[in-house]
């Protein structure tokens, strides 16, 4: 600090006379507002100290993810199959045996642990997996088959404490040359009323697996239990029935139902059906016999009679032809 009576004394002594001043003014000495100095600080001096501007909070800036959130659902049969992932790019990476080694599990994805969820028990490949959330992990090897794993704890990043303690299911599977994938993608083919197989195609790679919802023997059940519920709906009756003929289920619960139908309500709608399930049986002649008797019983202006007449015409020709 420069003195405020340096043409008095000099600097050494200016601490000695502001201890002689009286207190008023050596406060007023120390507390006086000093000129900027012209030439820069002694070496000695240390430097302001200054806060550092605060970092900018990423969550402000929208930017895409370089793996991007992706789920994927899919109603197989009754049962809701739900695959939620994170989709890593290849970028001119080596994937197998690189970004993903061999002998290691790998979390199927990128980032939080991929998971597979299915509302009711499936098979998968022909083992059983009770409903729920799984942690879907994959093993793959180099010269062996892989495993695909479904581990109950979902709430890992990545493979980070996974432990095979965990696990509910593993299935082998054999990875399969497939078209260049730049993007990890899931996807489902093969799809039937009851099944579908799930796919992991990546790089040149898929591997898949089947899932079977056993649809028809819950849907038998449930057709019971409506049935049960409501004997006397002939509507109800003649939907079970048909249900039944379509699928080639249970023939003679299908026939027991659509006589009961008939018999609460004698349309062209329920021996249609009988046609077609006697004509399943190769009972030709009696189809022939409630085909007629459908169309004879369809009203002229019945929009849904008038747009299946046509193919029961057909039916009956066909019928006929395989009678005589």
């Amino acid at each position: 600090m420069r003195c405020p009576l340096s043409h008095v004394v000099s600097t050494v002594g200016c601490g000695l006379l502001l201890s002689l001043l009286p207190p008023a003014r050596a406060a007023l000495a120390q507390t006086t507002p000093i000129p900027a100095q012209t030439t820069q600080p002694a070496p000695t001096q240390a430097a302001p100290t200054k806060t550092a501007p605060a970092a900018p909070q990423e969550s402000l800036i929208p930017l895409p993810q370089p793996s991007p959130h992706v789920v994927l659902q899919h109603a197989i049969g009754l049962t809701d199959v739900v695959v939620d992932y994170h989709a890593p790019s290849v970028k001119n990476r080596v994937i197998w045996q690189g970004l993903v080694p061999y002998n290691q599990i790998w979390r199927a994805g990128a980032n939080e642990n991929t998971v597979i969820s299915f509302s009711d028990t499936v098979r998968i490949n022909g083992k059983k997996l009770p409903g729920g959330k799984y942690s879907f992990y994959i093993m793959p090897r180099s010269d062996q088959d892989w495993d695909l794993v479904f581990n109950r704890v979902t709430t890992h990043w990545g493979a980070e404490g996974y432990n095979e303690k965990d696990d509910v299911l593993r299935i082998p599977v054999v990875p399969e040359a497939s078209p260049h994938h730049e993007t990890l993608l899931y996807w489902f083919s093969e799809l039937t009323t009851g099944s579908a197989h799930l796919n992991l195609s990546w790089e040149k790679k898929t591997v898949s697996f089947f899932i079977d919802t056993n649809v028809q023997a819950r849907v038998v059940a449930g057709i019971e239990k409506a049935v049960a519920a409501r004997p006397n709906d002939w509507q109800l009756l003649a939907q079970a029935a048909e249900y039944l003929v379509q699928n080639n289920l249970n023939g003679e619960q299908a026939l027991n139902y659509i006589n009961e139908s008939i018999r609460l309500q004698d349309v062209y709608l329920n021996n249609w059906i009988k046609a077609r399930l006697l004509a399943s049986k190769q009972d030709y002649d009696t189809a022939i016999v409630f085909g007629r008797k459908a169309i004879k019983l369809g009203e002229k202006d019945d929009t849904t009679f008038q747009s299946q007449l046509p193919n029961m015409r057909v039916a009956l020709i066909e019928w006929q032809s395989k009678a005589y």
